[in-house]
């Protein structure tokens, strides 16, 4: 009874294991070639976006009450300048080159066209991308932005006898007049009339400023400042900063 009761389980193995190897001719997936392993698609690198342009000049802000002025590199002092200046502001020079930690720089006195050296740790330096150039012949102003021009606006520059000087100056000042003939707005400049040594209170010095005389602009009729439109002034006032280079020709 044993041996009949084992040959159906023999039997059974013997199917089953037919079964297996049936089943693995064949039904069993057989590995086929690798596939190529995937490689994700070539990106090339963008290009570097272009350097801005280079400032077209270059500011110095006083950062003490006294700024000494030396006469040369290594020179005597020849004077000394306040910070604050008179009217309140910063006061800001224009620099012209640098060296080992002196800056020449453009002053705001007489004769027009004076320069000194300072030191440079005595200041904070900012960098300048409008300027401006002023045309008496066409009583014009033009404002370049990287030298290149964005705004020409009219303007009334010096008669004759009281002219606009010509020369490089920059904005020394900004302020908000309480007189209405200069408009909302003027601004200093470093430039002095080459006549005029004494003027309103002041001492004869150049500015740039808005007027209640709109009819003027565009004509030669000023003790030599230069009157801009108040719309056009207040434009200004809003975006340049002291330093701002200025070329009056």
């Amino acid at each position: 009874m044993a041996s009949r009761g084992l040959l159906p389980v023999l039997a059974g193995a013997v199917i089953a294991m037919a079964l297996l190897s049936s089943c693995a001719r064949l039904g069993a997936v057989q590995p086929g070639p690798s596939a190529p392993a995937s490689s994700s698609p070539s990106v090339s690198a963008s290009p570097a976006p272009p350097a801005p342009p280079p400032p077209v000049g270059t500011s110095a802000t006083a950062t003490v009450p006294r700024l000494t002025v030396y006469a040369s590199l290594g020179g005597p002092a020849k004077l000394s300048l306040t910070n604050p200046s008179p009217t309140g502001g910063p006061l800001t020079l224009l620099v012209v080159q640098s060296s080992d930690g002196w800056l020449e720089v453009d002053l705001p006195t007489r004769p027009n066209g004076s320069r000194g050296w300072i030191s440079a740790s005595q200041v904070t330096l900012h960098d300048l991308v409008y300027s401006i150039r002023v045309s008496t012949e066409a009583n014009t102003l033009s404002l370049t932005r990287n030298n290149t021009v964005v705004s020409t606006y009219p303007v009334a520059t010096g008669t004759g006898g009281t002219p606009t000087p010509h020369g490089s100056f920059y904005l020394t000042e900004l302020i908000a007049p309480s007189n209405p003939g200069y408009g909302p707005y003027a601004f200093g400049l470093s430039a002095f009339s080459d006549v005029l040594t004494s003027f309103g209170g002041g001492p004869g010095q150049i500015g740039l400023h808005g007027t209640d005389d709109a009819a003027s602009i565009g004509r030669a009729v000023s003790h030599g400042c230069i009157r801009m439109s108040n719309a056009d002034i207040t434009a200004l006032a809003a975006l340049l900063p002291l330093g701002t280079p200025i070329a009056i020709d």
